[in-house]
């Protein structure tokens, strides 16, 4: 097998002078190979300095390119082995904090994909929940009159709304993002966590503008929280987790049943009407308390309401369900993207 079949060294006019000793490693060989250009001046510059210059015709008069077998490497360059992993479960923390800057840049491109080409841009953050709970205050609360545990009705489905439309943009977000990357995904290696983590965290934005939204509303009808404001950050990171862990399983299964895509908005209406958003969680009846406490969302928007108003049933042995629900879910998730991810590629 010659050298001059298996590889080809193309020189282009806008290639510096630099570049004209050219190092390649032969893969096929039994030891490191390097190519150099004849009469090549500029090899300190580019770091073969154990190279010696072959004699031979300049660049130009079709000198052959030499090839010198006995000259061991100037460094090893690192070599990274991509393997499956081997156990059930395996969370490679250390890799995922060296792709740290490829999550934020997928992330800042969610967010600038998001509003791109709309008039409104980030005020419909503002504008979507605003105009639910119009609704909802209409139509459960003027005309259901369902109770609101002493709190004014837009306060009370803002509060519930707030997490909510976070958890439903989040998980339809992670649902679809290994679909809609699959490009990426069958051309270049990176942890594929990422993908649906950036799609969890690139909500947050928006959390954000609603919540400073919100807080202008308590302060209008002159609700103080207290103390009790500081279990806030607990409830939203079951929230995250809870969003995090249902994406990282619908995302792998989307990805190889795309049936996913028309089961989630019939999910995402489910759960709504099954977590107390539209009702307070007091009016499940007692004994089945413990059964609703499973679904980890009712833990999320009853500690919300909770912790942002002090109105309110304050948590109790019902969270512990809910949270206990939301470390499931996140687990059970990443185990089985996981399992799924050494073939999510193959079937994208």
């Amino acid at each position: 097998m010659g050298i001059r079949n298996e590889l080809e060294v193309r020189r282009c006019e806008h290639v510096t002078k630099v570049l004209n000793c050219v190092l390649i490693q032969a893969k096929y060989l039994a030891r490191p190979q390097y190519l150099c250009y004849p009469n090549c001046d500029f090899i300190q510059a580019a770091g073969c300095s154990n190279l010696k210059k072959p004699e031979g015709k300049a660049h130009g008069d079709g000198a052959e390119m030499t090839i010198a077998s006995s000259i061991e490497p100037v460094s090893d360059l690192p070599i990274l082995r991509i393997a499956p992993p081997t156990g059930w479960f395996t969370l490679n923390l250390p890799e995922l904090w060296q792709a740290r800057e490829l999550l934020y840049f997928f992330v800042w491109r969610d967010i600038k994909i998001r509003y791109k080409q709309t008039a409104v841009g980030a005020g419909w953050a503002i504008i979507q929940p605003l105009m639910t709970m119009a609704v909802f205050s209409l139509f459960f609360g003027k005309l259901a009159k369902i109770p609101s545990n002493g709190l004014p009705y837009p306060v009370f489905y803002f509060s519930a709304l707030l997490p909510w439309m976070y958890f439903s943009g989040a998980l339809q977000n992670a649902t679809n993002v290994i679909v809609e990357q699959q490009r990426v995904i069958t051309k270049v290696y990176f942890p594929r966590l990422i993908l649906p983590l950036s799609a969890v965290v690139s909500g947050l934005l928006d959390f954000a503008i609603g919540f400073v939204v919100f807080l202008m509303m308590i302060a209008c009808y002159r609700i103080t929280p207290g103390r009790v404001i500081f279990f806030f950050p607990l409830f939203l990171l079951m929230a995250v987790l809870t969003a995090l862990g249902v994406g990282l399983f619908l995302s792998a299964l989307n990805a190889i049943y795309r049936d996913v895509r028309y089961v989630l908005p019939f999910l995402v209406q489910f759960w709504m009407f099954a977590s107390p958003v539209a009702y307070p969680s007091s009016l499940v009846p007692p004994r089945w308390r413990w059964l609703y406490g499973l679904n980890p969302m009712a833990g999320v928007i009853d500690g919300f309401r909770w912790s942002l108003t002090g109105h309110g049933q304050p948590p109790g042995v019902w969270l512990m369900a809910s949270v206990s629900m939301a470390l499931v879910t996140v687990g059970a998730g990443a185990v089985y993207f996981q399992k799924m991810e050494g073939t999510i590629a193959d079937v994208v």
